[in-house]
């Protein structure tokens, strides 16, 4: 009678998970088809979609592409929580290769992978019983409560061959640390796991949802049928429990956490950052590491008070130093994104260059020397703070750092010149973070401080925006217009809540598995940018981009940008009144930075996207043209590039280039300007004309 009632339940079980799994399958195919038709429908997307790469974005009817798992036509909690506990150990990363990869000279010869090859080579009855063990166990505590409630003895629900099972897990266990020497050859595996995009999207967590429930109600169902149709045995084993409650219960805990001591310390030997919700969250200094080079993080506080992280890829004899700044909803992440190969972080120090990375103020974590400080005070600046602020705290920093190592320059440091510096500093920035870095330069010159820079190459800098596209120019004037209203209640636009940045990471994973999906979402991003065709989508899946912490774009930068745009110039903020203007810079108006352009004392090299749609060639054009204009040694280029492709996409060509300005970084033969005491308050005339 009980393998009777146990059969019904199984096939009622697995016709249940047919039907929800069937059923959501449907939807998501629909979602994914109606995608498919607007995107068929919708103008410009061949433009829009044509430089996509990492990805697929061909509009198509196909389903979504479900877990490893349930390829093989088995849907079982039980099968998924095993293979998700290998997925701990680091070999595991061939569970996503082919088939034809999975030889046994590749892997390790633990217990757990020859189990894990077994598993998806046979049936699901032949799964090792130890792990059907560790499952009741946590399946027992996870209905703790119910079980309370109904009064079904906890002790009834553990296996009579758990204790039998805990001389194989601690053999199991041994056996994975005596062959642990073993990891050290499966490390090209391990790199291929890093590489690979191991999150679930919702849709996954919605079937993983799903499989937990019904495997949760029906255990339910089945423990009570037991109890139903064997009460000799239920009684007998109520009274045992009654009668050693204390001695028992201690027991069952202990064997559920000697159960779960194998995957925990799996778990430590294999250290990814992904959490229990399984959402990227690694950070730049993850992904420095993890491709085997040095890294240093490095405390800065600017002068008005803001915390930021100066990251760094250390070459502490090195001579020659370069400094990357990114740009607007960006972080140093952008530099190393592209791995080893492409990326212009790790190519300068294979170049020979310290290598640091800058990280502007903008995170939603809100580092502050007041631990109290508002949203609204914290995020009360403009791109002014960048360039004044932010960046004079990074360089410095950079500057006290050389100084020391290559024990040389204390007198200078001490004096405040840069005349006789024992390093050159180079910069390489992107879109907003040019224009900050031209701001930072003027500034200093007219203030008579050292920059101490060598070079600037600028790629897509920020700065003059007056040849853009309808949506930018609507942006434009619905900002200057509501911002006296929006102002004090909205001071930044970012996710405020760790819920929503944790769904956004999930769906970029949604839009990679649905690629009607993506391609839909990547075209409308296209449509708000102007028709730029950067992989916006594809963007949203860099790890900077978690739920732990996101870049935010404060009120002010945006209406700084929307200020330049609508006067043409590259100007420094206007505070909207003749007298905070005069306050701040010794005149009516804002500085118009572009008349400045003659104190630009090194080479700049300036490159333009053709493809790229928020800051067009022509607008690039103009820095050079006004440049060249000054006297500034300046050069520039174009490539066929959008604009996040300067960063974030691997392009050969633009990194030969850059690294190539890099190398011709030496004395520069412009001519000083301004032999004078120029200050910012009311010398704007003169210093245009000195």
């Amino acid at each position: 009678m009980q393998r009777f009632v146990d059969s019904v339940i199984a096939v009622t079980k697995e016709s249940v998970k047919t039907i929800t799994y069937e059923s959501l399958n449907n939807v998501v195919r629909l979602i994914n088809g109606v995608s498919a038709i607007l995107l068929a429908i919708l103008p410009g997307k061949t433009s829009i979609l044509e430089g996509i790469h990492g990805w697929e974005l061909r509009p198509t009817f196909r389903g979504p592409r479900l877990p490893r798992w349930m390829e093989n036509g088995v849907s079982s909690f039980n099968q998924f929580i095993h293979e998700l506990s290998v997925d701990s150990d680091t070999s595991s990363s061939v569970d996503y290769l082919s088939e034809e990869d999975s030889d046994d000279d590749i892997h390790p010869g633990s217990p757990l992978s020859q189990s894990s090859r077994l598993s998806r080579r046979s049936s699901f009855t032949n799964h090792n019983r130890s792990w059907i063990h560790w499952i009741r166990c946590i399946l027992s505590w996870l209905l703790f409560p119910l079980k309370l409630l109904l009064g079904i003895p906890l002790y009834f629900f553990t296996s009579s061959s758990r204790r039998a099972s805990k001389a194989s897990d601690s053999g199991n266990l041994l056996s994975s640390n005596t062959n642990s020497p073993r990891r050290s050859q499966t490390l090209k595996d391990h790199i291929v796991q890093r590489a690979t995009d191991r999150r679930r999207g919702v849709v996954e967590d919605l079937h993983l949802a799903i499989e937990i429930f019904i495997e949760s109600i029906f255990d339910s169902v089945h423990k009570v049928a037991h109890c139903v149709l064997s009460p000799t045995d239920t009684f007998r084993r109520l009274l045992r429990w009654l009668s050693h409650n204390s001695d028992g219960l201690t027991d069952i805990t202990a064997d559920c956490v000697g159960t779960t001591v194998s995957t925990a310390v799996l778990s430590d030997n294999d250290p990814t950052p992904y959490n229990s919700l399984n959402t990227d969250a690694r950070t730049c200094r993850d992904v420095i590491t993890e491709l085997g080079y040095p890294y240093e993080a490095i405390r800065v506080v600017t002068a008005d008070g803001y915390i930021l992280v100066l990251e760094r890829i250390p070459r502490r004899d090195a001579r020659k130093v370069v400094y990357l700044q990114h740009g607007i909803l960006d972080s140093s992440m952008g530099w190393v994104s592209n791995g080893i190969v492409g990326s212009p972080a790790f190519a300068a120090f294979d170049q020979g260059y310290d290598v640091f990375l800058g990280n502007l103020r903008g995170l939603v974590s809100r580092e502050h020397i007041d631990k109290n400080i508002s949203s609204r005070q914290y995020w009360r600046y403009s791109i002014n703070e960048h360039g004044t602020q932010d960046i004079p705290a990074m360089i410095e920093k950079i500057h006290e750092i050389k100084v020391s190592e290559l024990k040389s320059g204390r007198h200078d440091q001490e004096e405040g010149s840069s005349s006789e510096q024992p390093y050159e500093l180079c910069t390489i920035c992107h879109s907003l973070g040019g224009a900050a870095i031209l701001i930072y330069v003027i500034t200093r010159r007219i203030e008579e401080k050292p920059h101490r820079l060598s070079r600037m190459i600028l790629l897509s800098p920020a700065g003059f925006h007056d040849d853009s596209t309808f949506v930018f120019t609507m942006m434009e004037y619905l900002f200057l217009l509501v911002a006296p209203v929006l102002a004090p209640f909205l001071p930044a636009f970012y996710i405020p809540t760790r819920f929503f940045r944790m769904l956004l990471n999930k769906l970029a994973r949604d839009f990679h598995n649905l690629p009607a999906v993506g391609g839909l979402v990547q075209t409308l991003m296209s449509y708000v940018v102007g028709g730029d065709s950067s992989n916006w989508v594809g963007v949203l899946g860099i790890p900077h981009y978690n739920m732990n912490d996101m870049p935010g774009v404060a009120f002010r930068v945006a209406l700084h940008l929307a200020q330049m745009k609508h006067s043409k110039k590259f100007i420094m903020f206007d505070y909207g009144s003749a007298a905070a203007n005069l306050e701040e810079y010794g005149s009516p108006e804002p500085l118009d930075l572009g008349e400045y352009y003659g104190f630009i004392d090194i080479p700049v090299d300036l490159v333009a996207g053709r493809k790229d749609k928020v800051i067009r060639p022509s607008m690039v054009r103009k820095h050079y043209k006004l440049m060249k204009e000054a006297g500034v040694e300046a050069s520039y280029n174009e490539f066929e590039y959008a604009h996040l492709d300067f960063t974030f996409s691997h392009r050969e060509e633009l990194l030969a280039y850059v690294m190539s300005r890099l190398l011709l970084v030496g004395p520069s033969s412009k001519q000083i300007y301004g032999q004078k005491s120029l200050k910012l308050k009311g010398k704007d005339e003169q210093a245009r004309k000195s």
